[in-house]
This record gives structure tokens, C-alpha cells and sequence, in this order.
């Protein structure tokens, strides 16, 4: 199904249903609970299996240098035992009775502006779905034992990402372009925060995050809105409210507008041929939402084989590969372009 798109713009997509009251297409379904929980549902009778997905408005934009690489890690917590399976054993038990695998990723994913997690079974096990993920995101226990397991696990994959050519490039691009918040656009962290992160660190977490009115529930697959919607009601709707906004009780700093073009050289010994990265501030979808169109639309054409650019840059031999895109945000949208110049 298509998860990766919607892990990417749902939050966006229900901004603008809120701002715009903009007509859904007609399999399309959006609700919002009492206690602030935004549902969607999309319906899609095709095949007899049913995704679904919660998203968190949390991410690597909500931490700071002590907190860094967290978000990533309570991702993974999300996959470990919870108040109504309360092993990892038992816990792997019941994805195999509802049918469900775990891809590379544990189903789950962390950016800088969100966290998503999402499971695909059966539609004939739908109500076993729901209250799995609602024990899962509602409930998680956090073992000190799983804690000690998982912490590793995580920091391994930023080990892995070292061994990249690219990778101190892309951090050395990072901190150039976001100065002393550069923490807030690295969702994969800092090893020492990561190796000695706690249970009660998680718990900070998810009193701040974790929460219906800072959550999105969605649904999507050969189900029929009206019945899930009351099947969503009667399972998430005692979940409890924080009370709260936490963008606007734990406020966001504000990157700092570049005001100078900057040059930096970045030398790795893993690099066996040269690598461009240039970058900008774009828009957001704060600001400008129209405008983060554009940037998606533009960077799209730019990146076509047809396009001049592409042209100009790899058919003519200057470069081997070239490519540019844009990231929407809700706090400043990168513009990349990477390429690897022929030399």
C-alpha cells in the first residue's frame, strides 16, 4: 500500500483540510475524536487487506542536544512489550496471529518533523489490529532489560550510516546550514546520547508527545469508513488528551535565515571519487504553503532525465549522476542538489 507517501504528508494533508475545508476525494474520509485524535480513512476494496498507520508530531525538530536521536530510538520502543503483551516473546507471538511482518524498517520511521508507525493484516482482523496499535502507542512499558537491547540496535544503524562515503558530508552540510539547531534536522542522533538513554527519558517522551491531540490514526485499505470510524471511537476515545498543544508548550527555535553564501570541505577516507552538495532555506508550510508546491513541482521537473539541467550536467559528461530535491517542512524546507562531478 502506499505508506511511505502517506508517512510523509499526512500531517501536511490534514493542515490543509482544517485551513482549507478542502474537498476530499471520494474515497477519502477525516474525522476528529473529542479528545483531539485526527482519524482518516481511506477506502479501497482491491485487495482484502487493511494498513494501519499512526503518526506522531514528533521527530528530531523536537530535540535538543541532550535528547538527540531519541525520537528514533522510542520508534523502535514502539515494537517492544506493552501493559497487554508484556514480553517481546509474546509480542512477536501475536504479529504471527494477526498475520503481520515487520519490514527492514520495524514498520516504523523517524524524520525530522514526525514519527510514523504501521502495520498491513487482514481486513477480516481489523478490531485485532486497532487494539494492537492502540495498546502499542498508548501503553509501552519500557523495560530496562529491552532498553538495554534496543539501545545498541539503534546506535548501530548510525554506525552503519558512518561507513557511508556521504555521511559527514551530509553532516557537515547539516551543521553548516542550521548552525547550533543542527540537532534539530539529524533524526539519527548522537552516539552517546543514544548508548546511555534511559526508560525515563522515554517517559519524558511520550508525556510531552505521545498524545491524541498530537497524533494522527489512520486507516486505509477494504474497510468502510462509517463502521471504523465507530470501531476507532469506542477504542481510542477514553485515550486521554494532554491538554495541551507541545509545539506550543515546547516551542520550535527558529533557524536562523542564512545571510552569507558558505564553502566548507568535508575529506573522508571512505570517499573514492568527489561529491557536490549545495543547499538552500526553502519555504514551509507555515509561511507558505503555496510555495512548497512550487519548490515539490520544481525540483520533480529538474529532476527528469529530459530536463536541460540534466542535460547540461550528465548527458554532456560533466557529472556522472545529479540530483535535486525538496523536503516539505513545516520548519524550513531544504533545497538540495548532490551530484558526483566527472573528473
Amino acid at each position: 500500500m502506499k505508506k511511505i507517501f502517506l508517512a510523509g504528508l499526512l500531517f501536511l494533508f490534514s493542515a490543509l483540510v482544517t485551513q482549507a475545508q478542502t474537498k476530499l476525494p471520494n474515497n477519502f474520509f477525516f474525522t476528529t475524536l473529542n479528545n483531539g485524535l485526527q482519524v482518516l480513512v481511506i477506502e479501497d476494496n482491491s485487495v482484502a487487506v487493511a494498513t494501519i498507520e499512526i503518526a506522531v508530531h514528533n521527530g528530531s525538530f523536537t530535540e535538543d542536544s541532550q535528547y538527540n536521536g531519541l525520537s528514533h530510538l522510542y520508534e523502535h520502543m514502539f515494537f517492544k512489550a506493552n501493559k497487554d503483551i508484556p514480553s517481546q516473546e509474546l509480542y512477536l507471538k501475536r504479529l504471527s496471529e494477526l498475520g503481520i511482518t515487520l519490514g527492514p524498517s520495524a514498520n516504523g520511521t523517524t524524520s525530522e518533523e514526525r514519527v510514523n508507525y504501521f502495520i498491513t493484516l487482514s481486513s477480516a482482523k481489523l478490531d485485532e489490529g486497532l487494539k494492537f496499535m492502540n495498546s502499542a502507542i498508548r501503553y509501552p512499558l519500557f523495560l530496562p532489560e529491552e532498553m538495554k537491547k534496543e539501545n545498541p540496535v539503534v546506535d548501530g544503524e548510525f554506525q552503519r550510516g558512518e561507513s557511508s562515503p556521504a555521511f559527514g558530508l551530509f553532516q557537515d552540510f547539516n551543521k553548516n546550514m542550521w548552525g547550533d539547531l543542527a540537532t534539530r534536522k539529524n533524526a539519527i542522533g548522537i552516539h552517546d546520547i543514544i548508548l546511555t538513554a534511559t526508560p525515563e527519558k522515554m517517559r519524558i517522551i511520550q508525556g510531552k508527545y505521545y498524545s491524541p491531540n498530537n497524533s494522527l490514526l489512520t486507516i486505509a485499505g477494504d474497510v468502510k469508513h462509517d463502521e471504523v470510524f465507530a470501531k476507532v471511537k469506542a477504542l481510542y476515545g477514553d485515550w486521554q488528551s494532554s491538554g495541551f498543544d507541545p509545539i506550543a508548550k515546547y516551542p520550535i527555535p527558529e533557524f536562523k535565515p542564512l545571510t552569507e553564501n558558505k564553502t566548507f570541505v568535508t575529506l573522508s577516507p571512505n570517499a573514492r571519487m568527489p561529491m557536490v552538495m549545495m543547499g538552500w532555506h526553502g519555504p514551509d508550510t507555515r509561511n507558505d504553503v503555496k510555495a512548497t508546491y512550487a519548490a515539490d513541482v520544481f525540483s520533480f521537473i529538474v529532476s527528469q532525465s529530459a530536463s536541460k539541467f540534466q542535460q547540461q550536467l550528465v548527458d554532456s559528461g560533466l557529472a556522472y549522476q545529479v540530483s535535486f530535491g525538496y523536503q516539505t517542512c513545516k520548519y524550513v524546507g531544504p533545497i538540495q542538489l548532490f551530484l558526483f562531478p566527472n573528473t
